[in-house]
């Protein structure tokens, strides 16, 4: 028993996370919903060790970070961020846009107008924005409410850089500093114990998936599906074509970020799997004053995947109804998709949420929404594998930029060359 358990501790993470996928599929459609329900908890005790570590993780990461910068290089980075993400988000929704235009996803299939659907209400952007503030800082913790923790933690942060940095108060603010590190540095400990149970998690929560789903489900809407990994994976070109523009080895890269890809595939949360995507950067070697921000506040906004999807289902639902959709439409879906992925993350239905706002907007059919409550496992799981891999590319590409101002003696990430340097193929 003991060799078993040394020779699973020795495989390497990546090859454990991808067997136990392959074996969770099988097992889960041979299975079927009983199997589903008996290996159920399992799944669950992964997600509540991911979310146990999201709170500790965010904040001392977030704020040893910040004292790592300044204030100057803090506000480059945030620009920098957002504009990646508002740029990726539109630049996705195009993609999903072009992609099932030509392949025509739900061309033939006839709407059910009794079909009835519930859709969780869009708290709109304004009130998104306000809960960046929260209004008791232990109930952002409690919820937990991502944004108002990383506010929490940048405001924090910066007061305790500020600390350090007085004449009168920097002995204290040092002493304060080393304490929270020492924080990060245990709750790091805590991680690396909690990765090994993700492989067993990640085979329960896809056996689970394909047991609930069914063959008969993925037939059915089959064509649906596929467009839309084809959009993932045309997408996932468009990353590779910027980390090369910007000299980020790619090898390198995907070498670290396939574990958070495969969790985030499987548990389909974003801010769940921030703890192995925190993990990976730090492998890669990028400056924690960039992944300890741009990780927490992806994980919250940058919903690439679910531009995709919003638009390959705004294609899908004018197909159903033989209205195709036309330029102005789609520039509309454009704007309207980008400014949406953003403004309901985190929301619960965050993705039927989306949808259903842009729909409306747009005057497509609310009752196409059921067709796809129906295959919404299906489809979350590629698109917040892309979400996840969409913050990890950012990353990489605003730390490659801010190679120029770090120290000159500072030696280059693992996933970075230097400028002369040709980027490596994967």
């Amino acid at each position: 028993m003991r060799a078993l358990l040394n020779a699973y501790l020795n495989t390497s993470l990546i090859l454990r996370v991808g067997i136990a996928l392959v074996l969770g599929i099988v097992v889960g459609l041979l299975g079927g919903q009983p199997v589903a329900d008996w290996l159920a908890p399992f799944g669950d005790l992964l997600l509540r060790l991911l979310k146990f570590l999201i709170v500790p993780i965010v904040l001392f990461t977030l704020m040893v970070g910040i004292n790592q910068a300044n204030i100057g290089s803090m506000g480059r980075v945030g620009r920098k961020l957002l504009g990646f993400y508002i740029v990726t988000s539109a630049l996705a929704i195009v993609v999903g846009l072009v992609v099932a235009t030509l392949l025509e996803p739900g061309s033939g299939m006839t709407l059910d107008e009794n079909a009835d659907v519930e859709v969780p209400d869009n708290p709109g952007f304004v009130s998104v924005l306000l809960s960046i503030v929260p209004t008791n800082i232990f109930g952002a913790f409690t919820e937990p409410n991502l944004l108002g923790i990383i506010f929490t933690a940048i405001v924090f942060g910066i007061a305790l850089l500020k600390l350090r940095e007085s004449k009168a108060h920097a002995e204290l603010g040092q002493h304060l500093y080393r304490v929270i590190e020492a924080f990060s540095a245990v709750t790091l400990k805590v991680m690396a114990g909690v990765l090994q149970y993700v492989p067993v998690g990640v085979f329960a929560i896809v056996a689970k998936t394909a047991g609930e789903q069914g063959i008969d489900t993925i037939l059915a809407l089959g064509d649906m599906v596929l467009v839309l990994y084809i959009a993932l994976a045309v997408h996932l070109m468009v990353y590779c074509g910027l980390m090369r523009l910007f000299g980020v080895r790619l090898r390198s890269f995907f070498r670290e970020a396939r574990t958070p890809m495969a969790t985030a595939f499987a548990t389909q949360s974003s801010s769940g799997t921030l703890p192995l995507t925190l993990d990976a950067a730090q492998r890669l070697g990028f400056p924690k004053s960039v992944y300890g921000f741009s990780l927490p506040l992806g994980a919250t906004i940058n919903m690439d995947g679910a531009a995709i999807r919003i638009a390959i289902s705004a294609v899908f639902a004018a197909n159903v109804v033989g209205v195709p959709l036309d330029l102005i439409t789609m520039v509309e879906i454009v704007l309207i998709g980008t400014l949406t992925s953003i403004g309901t993350a985190g929301v619960p239905g965050a993705g039927i949420v989306m949808i259903a706002t842009v729909f409306a907007q747009v005057g497509l059919p609310i009752e196409t929404v059921a067709l796809l409550v129906s295959i919404d496992a299906l489809v979350g799981m590629g698109a917040t594998g892309l979400n996840v891999t969409g913050d990890l590319v950012g990353t990489a590409i605003v730390s490659r930029t801010e190679d120029k101002h770090a120290p000159s003696d500072k030696k280059p990430s693992s996933a970075h060359g230097s400028r002369n340097e040709a980027p490596v193929a994967p």
